[in-house]
Parts: structure tokens; C-alpha cells; sequence
């Protein structure tokens, strides 16, 4: 999971709610100083939230982007339905494009791990309106790796027998055991933060999710026939999509490809500052063309 370095929201970023056609979601918004180049679209992964890109919103804004970080139906602050069919891949889809939406063009769309594949469904459902650019973060080609696949399946298996503050300690505890020696302790702030997100996440969304991280399907050749400007970003070293298949994704995509140089799964928060400076580069080169799904120019 991204762990960002602060929680307080920076002058220009305000909590709010998105009203789209299918819903409220949670957002951060922030803001440029300077009438904006575009819009961002930033997505969460698996068990991650809105707050995983608290780091990339100052530089982005800076660089003259506004920039909107979404929690998704069931995660942290946006709520959603005890019921795992609400959190279908084609449902959360269709919750980006209605984002999508509501926030207008031109709009780059990013999806983060688990992100990225309902990114990716939502650009294969909708065609390339309204978006300038998708990037996908750490986020791969189809299923998960199968030492991740392992560690998601016990998740399955366990979560519909306990409730969110057990399961939260259980996996603590795991996490606890195979902790290297020399790993950093986590700080309390951040801490109490993770844990509020965990019992505050719907646990059908994760079980929803969890299943499509394992299952999901090889659709690159999908994406890679749709105009689409495209960027493959992640880290050095990836846990859930070896960085090998990431490389190879990016060639059949003929997509940009960006590695983050000490980052790992989350270079959004390991290393904000290169991964912006990434983003704004192909922002800037793929910027234009997009329309809105009114069919609007």
C-alpha cells in the first residue's frame, strides 16, 4: 500500500465531494496558481485511497495542472453497497468515465495498480473520450503475479469470516513477522491513518477487487489498438508485476515507458518528485485531442 509522507492538504488542495451521473465520490482537488493546462484524473489501487497521491498534487499544481485524486465506490471516504456485484469491474469503469465526465477536457487519466486495470476498462468501454493521455502505474498486463496471487488469496478466504478491525490486526501481525530486521517503524500518524482506511474501506470492494487482480484477463492488445496516448510508469522493483512484464507491455502498447529510479510498487509516493516530473513531461507531449462524451470538442 502507498504511504504517503504528510496528511495535511496544501493551501491550493481542498476535500471535497465529485458529483457525477453515477454518484458522490470523495476527491482531493487541487488547484493550480495559473489557469490550469489540463486536468488530471488519479485513480488508487488495491486497498489504497485518495490519499496515496498527496505527494504528486504540489508538483503537479506547480507544473500548471489541476489535479483530482479519486477514492473509488467502497474505498476510504466515498462509501458504497455491502453487495460484491456493485464492484464489478465494469461498474467501477463506469464510475471513472462518469468522473471523467464531470470533470471535463482535456483530462489525463492515471490509474495506480488496481487502478490502472479499471482505468484501462474504462478507456476499452468508452473508446478514448474524453481523455488526453492513460497512464498506468505499477499496474500490468493481466492477473497478478503468483507469489501476490498467494498473499490476495488468503484475503478471500478470510475476510467474509472476520470483521474489518480483526482482519486489520491480522494482517498487521503478518506484516509484523516477515518485516525485514532492519525495517523502519511505521509512525503513529500514519498508522492510525492506514488503519482508519482499512475499516472505513466496504470489505466487498476488496474481496471484488481482490478477485480481479487475480483473474483479470490479457487486454493489451485492446488497448493498444485505440489511439490513445500512453504511458507505463512504475518503479525499479515491482511486487505484484515484475518489472520485465511491464517492459513488455509497454513495447506492444507502443507506449512511453518511465522507470522510477529507488522506487518500488508505489513511485508516486517513494519518489514524487521524479514521477511528477515524468508525468508532466508526456502530459505535455500528448496534450490536445480529447473530446467529451457529449461528443463536444
Amino acid at each position: 500500500m502507498s504511504r504517503p509522507s504528510a496528511l495535511s492538504l496544501p493551501e491550493n488542495v481542498s476535500a471535497r465531494r465529485l458529483e457525477t451521473s453515477r454518484g458522490s465520490f470523495a476527491v482531493l482537488d487541487a488547484v493550480p496558481p495559473a489557469p490550469a493546462l489540463g486536468t488530471a484524473l488519479l485513480v488508487p489501487g488495491f486497498t489504497g485511497s485518495k490519499e496515496d497521491f498527496l505527494d504528486l498534487l504540489t508538483p503537479l499544481t506547480e507544473a500548471g495542472y489541476r489535479v483530482v485524486a479519486v477514492d473509488g465506490r467502497g474505498q476510504h471516504d466515498s462509501g458504497g453497497p455491502r453487495d460484491e456485484a456493485a464492484y464489478a469491474q465494469a461498474e467501477l469503469a463506469a464510475d471513472v468515465i462518469a468522473q471523467s465526465a464531470a470533470l471535463g477536457t482535456p483530462l489525463h487519466l492515471l490509474g495506480h495498480s488496481m487502478g490502472g486495470l479499471v482505468a484501462r476498462a474504462a478507456v476499452l468501454a468508452a473508446g478514448t473520450a474524453p481523455w488526453a493521455s492513460l497512464t498506468l502505474m505499477s499496474s500490468g498486463p493481466a492477473e497478478i503475479s503468483p507469489e501476490q496471487q498467494l498473499r490476495t488469496q488468503l484475503l478471500v478466504d478470510y475476510l467474509p469470516t472476520m470483521d474489518m478491525e480483526t482482519a486489520w490486526r491480522t494482517m498487521r501481525a503478518m506484516d509484523a513477522e516477515n518485516a525485514p530486521a532492519d525495517a523502519e517503524e511505521t509512525p503513529g500518524w500514519l498508522e492510525e491513518f492506514l488503519h482508519r482506511r482499512w475499516v472505513t474501506t466496504v470489505p466487498e470492494q476488496l474481496i471484488a477487487t481482490a478477485k480481479q487482480l487475480m483473474t483479470e484477463p490479457d487486454r493489451v492488445a485492446e488497448l493498444s489498438a485505440l489511439g490513445l496516448p500512453k504511458l507505463v510508469l512504475s518503479g525499479e522493483v515491482d511486487y505484484a508485476w515484475p518489472v520485465p512484464w511491464l517492459d513488455a507491455m509497454a513495447e506492444r502498447l507502443d507506449a512511453e515507458r518511465v522507470v522510477i529510479k529507488g522506487a518500488e510498487h508505489s513511485p508516486n509516493a517513494e519518489r514524487p518528485a521524479e514521477t511528477a516530473a515524468a508525468l508532466v513531461a508526456f502530459w505535455g507531449r500528448a496534450k490536445g485531442g480529447a473530446r467529451s462524451l457529449t461528443g463536444e470538442q
